[in-house]
């Protein structure tokens, strides 16, 4: 998994698998899922991230369990 922040268009990205996208569906305004051929989820993208998500240039990953 990767998540990248581009500060030039505010977009956060979360990618699961690498690949093409093959379709890409805006689920709620500004909220854009990428599939691939598949149908499977392969990012999320997050426009406007700055005001969206509370701290876009820093990012604490967990594994539970």
């Amino acid at each position: 998994m990767k998540a990248t922040y581009a500060a030039t268009s505010d977009t956060l990205t979360l990618e699961f698998k690498p690949g093409p996208v093959a379709e890409s569906d805006e689920d709620k305004p500004g909220i854009i899922l990428d599939y691939d051929a598949a149908g499977n989820l392969v990012s999320i993208e997050i426009l406007d991230a700055s005001r969206r998500v509370e701290e876009a240039r820093s990012m604490q990953f967990q594994v539970a369990g």
